[in-house]
C-alpha cells in the first residue's frame, strides 16, 4: 500500500514517525510538508500543491490548518488516492462542517474519506463522530490501516495470584503510538490501579488531541481519547479487581 501523509508540524511529525517505525513491511510512506499558512479563502488550491507529488493509494491528512482540508479533493485527483482518512482532533484543523463537506467532495470522485472524531476512535469498521454516534465505512485500505492503527487494543496478561499485568501486547496502537506508551508502562501494575495508570500514561505521553471542551461530546477530545485507552483496559481488568462492599450503619471487621 503507497500512503502519503501530509503534515504541518510536531502533531503529524508524530504520527508519521509511529508509523514509520511499526508498518508493515508492503506499505511505502511518504509526506509532504504543507504550507503553514493559507489565505482565508483557498480560489486555486492547485497553486499550494506540488506538481510531483506520488502515486497514492491512502492519503492521511495530518495539518493543522482548515486550508489544508481544502486541498485534499486537488491532491487525491493528482496522486491517484483511492481513500482518505482525515480526523479531527482539533475543530479549528478540521471544523465539523468543514469534515462533512470533505466527505461530500470526496464521493464526488469516487474516493471513501473517513474523519475520526478524535482518530483513535478508527476502527475496521466504523468511526466516532459525536459521543452517541459511529460512523460505518466500506473500504479495504483504510481498513488495513485501522489493523494497525486507529482506536487502542491491548491484550493484556495478568497473573492471578498477583493480580498485577505481566504482559501487554499490541492488537492495534493509536496512529500518534500512545497506546504502545502505555502498554509499556502498564507492566508490573495491579489491576485495581490499571485504568488510572492508562489515563495518566496517555495524559504523560502526551495526548495531542484539543483541549478545548468540544460541544459534540460535551467534553475535550483529549478526554475522550483517553477514555477508549482505559475501556479497553477496563474490559479485561474488572474481573480481576478486589471490589469491596459497605453496609451503611454498620462497623467494618
Amino acid at each position: 500500500m503507497k500512503i502519503l501523509a501530509i503534515i504541518s508540524g510536531e502533531y503529524g511529525k508524530r504520527h508519521v514517525s509511529n508509523i514509520q517505525t511499526h508498518r508493515p513491511s508492503n506499505w511505502e510512506v511518504q509526506i509532504w510538508q504543507a504550507p503553514e499558512s493559507f489565505p482565508i479563502v483557498i480560489d486555486y488550491p492547485e497553486e499550494y500543491i506540488p506538481a510531483n507529488l506520488p502515486e497514492t493509494d491512502l492519503l492521511l491528512s495530518f495539518g493543522e490548518h482548515r486550508g489544508v482540508a481544502e486541498l485534499i479533493q486537488e491532491i487525491a485527483i493528482q496522486t491517484g488516492s483511492k481513500s482518505v482518512i482525515a480526523p479531527v482532533d482539533n475543530e479549528s484543523w478540521l471544523p465539523r462542517g468543514l469534515a462533512r463537506q470533505l466527505r461530500n467532495w470526496m464521493k464526488d470522485i469516487n474516493v471513501v474519506c473517513v474523519t475520526p472524531k478524535p482518530l483513535c476512535s478508527l476502527t475496521e469498521t466504523d468511526y466516532l463522530e459525536s459521543r452517541f454516534k459511529r460512523i460505518s465505512y466500506s473500504d479495504p485500505l483504510i481498513t488495513e490501516f485501522a489493523l494497525f492503527f486507529g482506536q487502542p487494543e491491548i491484550q493484556l496478561t495478568i497473573d492471578q495470584k498477583t493480580r498485577k499485568i505481566t504482559h501487554a501486547n499490541i492488537i492495534r496502537d493509536a496512529v500518534c503510538g500512545c497506546a504502545r506508551f502505555a502498554a509499556e508502562g502498564l507492566i508490573d501494575v495491579p489491576v485495581d490501579n490499571a485504568e488510572e495508570k492508562a489515563g495518566l500514561l496517555h495524559h504523560h505521553f502526551p495526548c495531542l488531541a484539543s483541549m478545548g471542551k468540544d460541544s459534540d461530546f460535551g467534553d475535550t477530545l483529549m478526554h475522550i481519547s483517553g477514555n477508549l485507552l482505559k475501556e479497553n483496559i477496563n474490559k479485561q481488568v474488572k474481573a480481576y479487581k478486589d471490589v469491596r462492599f459497605f453496609t451503611p450503619g454498620k462497623h467494618s471487621e
